[in-house]
């Protein structure tokens, strides 16, 4: 491909850049939104509040601006001119301003910026968020510079520049230092402002992790109530902080002591988990404020989970939580678990108090919760910590994928999702995490069914599947089918070493079994190879020579523990295979006991000789020993009752390692673009028609602003017109009906292939108006679009569809009448990288037709490839594209590059 270069994508947020909640560096919180007229007055106390030195350095003057400048700054009338952005905080019962940011515009593609913090918020972070915020503002409204002049001794302000990571130059006029920030991302600023959050959002989840001292507000005497239960969990486990119960109607709960309030404990604690009925939620709320709380548990359901005033009361309660610089887990969970031996932690209403281990857990459904807790413990699985997401009000699964990926304890994490808050921003995080640390994820709501039943529960309307495997693939994800998927997946993950290929050997005492598990292996991706002769003779001197020394290697029904131990040894040790599935069917009831001890003494020899670890999975099929675990000091070996599972889990495994093996890829971003252009002629269609369709002649300008290969020809109003089109273009022509509202041409007439003459055009376009003119929709009719005649290739579509949780999706596949008998159409979210659009054209079952096959020469991959890109960019360019199709696109042979021969366009305002 030509003309790219890297394009640096800054992190997506979970709300605008209008308004939205910051995390601060001390690991509290802050609102950020827009300045209005109603906030002049507040803004004016925050200026006076402010030290005369602050003051100095942001109006350069000592003494408060008068009212009517405050004024100004609170006009966002006219965002081209100026804007101004607040940060407030609740204090002392009122909502306070403890930062602000301005632009002012310079000329039309710079502004000058000023920022003023709180003298007692300095080095939290709130300056450089503010100056982020700013210039996502600035960007959307034209600007790409911004200018700032402030005093030589302003060295915080000066620090807060060089933190934004975004290009500076600095030098000195009069005295004074002036600035000048490029707006365009580079990979330091976007990998600066990854780094900010990911450092502020654990410093905020730290008082869930690892409190001090933990309050159980609605904690009861009745040993059957979530309140007793919540408090008989944190004491009876071992917490090493301070617990204490509070009621204001119980001296002492299961013999311990009991306060009437926060107010009455001899100390702050950092954790409230609250059990309280939800109309005393909020009260409460402020009462933890009010005492230093940090971070809170809601138990209490009954917020969004059942309805309209659910929502109202969960959006109060978000709302006092952001304003006085909490975070909060749920409402409707059921706890947050930390096994650290130094913490022990168990706010849940949970009985279990799993192993401690690497897995670090979370789950959107409190009952399911629950269940993969008893399951852990069943199977011996060590967590890290474990969280009930519940509504995910506030701590969402992406604060905990941050969190999660600095964990020392944590090594592998399990999520199980019913919707995705922010589909993008989770991209983002998990792309970045899985490079370090796997994530299994068990979504709910595939089918239409299960969609009802996730949008009744807890969260809201499951999102299209398509969308979440395109997700999933594009960021590494490993997706776990069911329950027993997702925790065979875990156990392979955490206590055995990631295989280094896909070679898999297979040792077995019974044919039947080794051939389903070789069936899943080669099903799965993973190849079950022949031993080299080597191994087979070293095999065949211990084994009885019925056994069958390939692989798989069956050691038959009569094998003892010795041939078991000798064959693992043997295997592990070659260079053979990067991974061994042990299969036992029991023989006899005898037999059990010494065939596991063989077992367990092959792969102690094998590993305390083989330089390379590789994992080993076993299936024991003996339904009278299903519960047998094979535990050494450093692992236990993941063992299945099945011998398809061990394959399935080890294939999904390798197909993880080969994604985090490859290079990560890149946005590309081209020289050639017209994004004005392209922005205009989508904004002029919807200020003159509103939402549909783009006419002929609009989607093919828009797509020439974004570079991408139209064929020669245009649209003719006029069957004189057509014809000397047709001729200026070369004959043979096509001829085809322009409309923006009909959309099926064909079936109304409106194409006419090789076309070789004027006349045979004339008659083409007449026919077409007849024929319109006779369903009485002639004015329907643009023209017609006259294009030379395309032969070769092979037919391809390409296409984008708004997803209302993912954004765009772009499709790909075999086009033409292929799309809709075969249905050979694979989805990918933008934006795309290099590698995603490679990945999404080698995805189709198609594929092996654009590598040529018999006799037929190949397609211009390459030239594909860079179509994706560019549709890529334009839709991420252009929001109010919500539709795309092109089909058919004739990719040609190498060199030759692909032609569009049919585009339709579909714009609509943004919600």
């Amino acid at each position: 491909m030509q003309r790219i270069r890297p394009l640096h994508m800054p992190p997506s947020r979970d709300e605008g850049p209008d308004a939205g909640h910051v995390v601060l560096s001390d690991g509290t919180t802050a609102l950020l939104r827009i300045a209005q007229p109603s906030d002049a007055d507040e803004l004016q106390h925050f200026v006076e509040r402010l030290s005369p030195e602050a003051r100095r350095h942001r109006f350069f003057s000592e003494t408060a601006p008068p009212a009517e400048v405050i004024r100004t700054l609170c006009d966002p009338s006219d965002p081209r001119r100026s804007l101004t952005v607040i940060a407030l905080r609740r204090q002392n019962g009122a909502l306070r301003v403890i930062a602000s940011g301005s632009y002012h515009a310079r000329d039309p593609h710079q502004a000058e910026v000023a920022l003023a913090v709180d003298d007692r918020l300095h080095g939290h972070g709130l300056g450089t968020l503010l100056l982020e915020r700013l210039a996502l503002l600035a960007v959307r409204y034209g600007f790409t510079r911004l200018w700032a002049i402030t005093h030589a001794d302003n060295v915080a302000m000066r620090e807060v520049f060089a933190s934004s990571g975004l290009p500076m130059e600095e030098h000195v006029e009069g005295g004074d230092m002036e600035v000048e920030l490029s707006l365009t991302p580079t990979d330091h600023s976007v990998r600066q402002s990854e780094w900010r959050e990911r450092v502020a959002t654990t410093a905020s989840l730290r008082p869930l992790f690892h409190p001090q001292a933990v309050a159980v507000i609605g904690a009861s005497r009745d040993p059957q109530s979530i309140g007793y239960r919540l408090l008989d969990a944190l004491s009876s486990n071992g917490f090493h902080g301070r617990c204490y119960a509070i009621n204001p109607h119980a001296a002492t709960i299961a013999g311990m002591q009991t306060y009437p309030s926060l107010q009455a404990l001899p100390e702050p604690v950092d954790l409230a988990v609250i059990a309280v009925p939800k109309d005393a939620v909020l009260s409460v709320l402020d009462d933890c404020a009010a005492t230093g709380v940090r971070a809170l548990v809601v138990i209490t359901a009954g917020f969004a989970e059942v309805g309209v005033d659910g929502r109202r009361l969960q959006d109060q309660l978000l709302e006092k939580v952001r304003q006085q610089g909490l975070r909060m887990v749920g409402p409707n969970c059921f706890g947050i678990l930390n096994t650290d031996p130094a913490v022990r932690l168990n706010a849940t209403f949970a009985s279990t108090f799993p192993l401690a281990g690497s897995i670090a857990m979370s789950s959107q459904s409190g009952a399911l919760g629950l269940a993969l807790l008893a399951a852990s413990e069943r199977l011996q699985l060590g967590l890290s910590t474990f969280v009930s997401v519940g509504n995910k009000a506030d701590v969402s699964v992406n604060d905990l994928l941050q969190y999660w990926e600095n964990d020392p304890a944590t090594r592998v994490i399990l999520l199980y999702v019913e919707s995705f808050g922010n589909p993008r921003r989770f991209a983002q995080i998990a792309r970045r995490v899985s490079r370090n640390k796997p994530i299994v994820v068990l979504k709910a709501g595939r089918t239409s069914s299960g969609k009802r039943a996730a949008g009744s529960h807890t969260a809201a309307l499951a999102a299209n599947d398509v969308g979440v495997e395109a997700l999933f693939q594009q960021t590494g994800i490993l997706r776990a089918e069911t329950l027993e998927d997702m925790f065979a997946l875990a156990a392979g993950l955490s206590d055995q070493p990631l295989p280094k290929g896909n070679r898999v050997g297979i040792i077995t005492n019974a044919g039947g079994p080794a051939i389903l598990c070789a069936d899943a292996c080669e099903a799965s991706g993973l190849e079950v190879p022949e031993l080299s002769q080597a191994t087979m003779t070293h095999l065949a001197s211990f084994l009885p020579p019925a056994a069958a020394l390939r692989n798989p290697v069956d050691l038959i029904a009569s094998a003892d523990p010795e041939q078991y131990a000798q064959a693992i040894a043997a295997l592990l040790k070659s260079d053979d295979i990067d991974a061994l599935i042990i299969l036992y069917l029991a023989v006899t009831a005898t037999d059990v006991d010494p065939i596991a001890e063989g077992i367990k003494k092959g792969i102690l020899e094998a590993r305390a000789t083989a330089s390379i670890k590789k994992p080993i999975y076993i299936g024991w099929m003996v339904e009278t020993d299903r519960e047998r675990r094979f535990s050494f000091t450093s692992d236990t070996i993941p063992t299945f009752s099945l011998p398809e599972l061990p394959a399935r889990a080890l294939g999904k495994i390798a197909g993880y390692v080969q994604w985090r093996e490859r290079p990560a890829g890149m946005v590309p971003d081209f020289d050639d673009l017209d994004r004005p252009t392209a922005t205009r002629i989508c904004h002029d269609a919807l200020a003159a028609r509103g939402d549909g369709w783009l006419t002929t002649a609009e989607t093919r300008a828009l797509l020439s602003a974004m570079s991408i290969p139209l064929p020669p020809g245009g649209v003719a109003t006029g069957a004189e017109e057509a014809a000397l089109l047709a001729e200026q273009i070369g004959f043979p022509v096509a001829v085809k009906l322009a409309s923006h509202t009909l959309v099926h041409k064909t079936e109304i007439g409106g194409v006419h292939l090789d076309l070789n003459t004027k006349a045979e055009v004339r008659q083409a376009f007449e026919q077409i108006a007849a024929r319109l003119a006779q369903d009485q929709s002639l004015e329907a009719m643009e023209g017609v679009l006259v294009q030379p005649m395309v032969t070769g290739g092979v037919e391809v579509m390409a296409g984008m569809v708004q997803d209302p949780s993912f954004g765009p999706l772009i499709g790909f596949g075999l086009g033409g009448i292929h799309v809709e008998i075969l249905g050979d159409v694979r989805f990918r979210i933008t934006p795309l990288t290099e590698l995603d659009a490679a990945d999404l054209i080698r995805s189709i079952k198609g594929y092996r037709l654009l590598q040529g096959y018999r006799g037929h020469p190949p397609c211009d991959v390459d030239a594909i490839q860079e179509l994706l890109l560019r549709l890529s960019r334009l839709v991420e360019e252009v929001p109010e594209i919500v539709e795309l199709d092109l089909n058919p696109i004739f990719a040609m042979p190498p060199g030759q590059g692909c032609r569009i021969v049919d585009a339709r366009i579909r714009v609509g305002k943004i919600a």
